[in-house]
């Protein structure tokens, strides 16, 4: 324990005195960087506090760098505004910063977001001002003393369903519909639209494959088997909300062995007409 802690404070005074003159030259540049990726996907939409409960939730954080391990990560909704709690597999990065990475290097330190270490449990907490769009964040690395430009995207369709409120707008009396319905992620396809039924306020709908070779799908961790279709393979599973994407987790035998896919699954309000209409 002491050890690990004497460890940090000396990282903390290496980084401290690369950053006493904040001098530029303490950004990375292109050839001090190596694997970054895009993690925005097409086609996604933020999603702001006011579309949440407020709660703490589990999300899934994507980084376009490796380099940046993030462990876990708590989303918490409080007096509209959102924070993550970044759990970090080590304390190389002593320092983060909500920005770019030639602003970290000009900033005072106080505007810096220090490393906290509880035993071997490494956190920063971040400010997220929108899920399902790349957020701009600088990583002091001690070893290097220089500043990397990260991005990192908080997944919407990883929150569980009760971090949602209710889709604005969208009321449906008890009864069956039709929605268009879109899927993104491999190489599965649905059919649409998609029947939903309407009971008591909850929504569910069949979900149809264009594939027979699916055994089983996962929504919110619990597992539907198929049904009979004449056009594919069948799933019915709770609708959690409309025109956002909903994860979905896909396990297909076309993959030897059978591989669990994940997918974002997609219901336009809009298209939501009566069946048999």
């Amino acid at each position: 324990m002491k050890k690990t802690l004497g460890l940090i404070l000396a990282f903390l005074m290496v980084a401290c005195a690369a950053l006493a003159d904040g001098d530029m030259s303490h950004v990375a540049d292109t050839t001090d960087m190596t694997d970054v990726v895009d993690v925005v996907e097409a086609g996604m939409v933020p999603v702001t506090a006011d579309a949440l409960n407020e709660g703490t939730y589990p999300v899934m954080v994507d980084c376009s760098s490796s380099m940046f391990k993030i462990v876990d990560c708590a989303l918490t909704v409080a007096d509209g505004k959102m924070t993550a709690l970044l759990i970090m597999k080590s304390d190389a990065y002593p320092y983060l910063y909500p920005g770019a990475a030639e602003d970290a290097a000009a900033a005072d330190e106080a505007e810096l977001l220090p490393l906290k270490a509880d035993g071997e449990t490494y956190t920063f907490t971040f400010p997220v001002p929108a899920l399902d769009a790349g957020v701009d964040c600088a990583a002091f690395s001690a070893r290097k003393a220089l500043w990397y430009p990260r991005t990192l995207l908080f997944r919407a369709d990883s929150l569980p369903a009760e971090a949602w409120k209710e889709t604005a707008g969208v009321e449906l009396a008890d009864g069956e519909y039709l929605a268009d319905v879109s899927l993104e992620g491999g190489k599965a396809k649905l059919l649409t639209p998609a029947l939903m039924t309407v009971e008591g306020g909850e929504v569910r709908a069949t979900l149809v494959f264009g594939t027979t070779k699916i055994d089983y799908v996962l929504v919110d961790g619990e597992k539907y088997l198929p049904e009979e279709s004449e056009n594919g393979v069948a799933f019915t599973v709770p609708v959690a909300g409309f025109d956002r994407g909903l994860s979905i987790i896909v396990d297909s035998t076309a993959i030897k062995p059978a591989t669990e896919v994940g997918y974002t699954v997609t219901f336009d309000s809009a298209s939501i007409v009566p069946f048999g209409e």
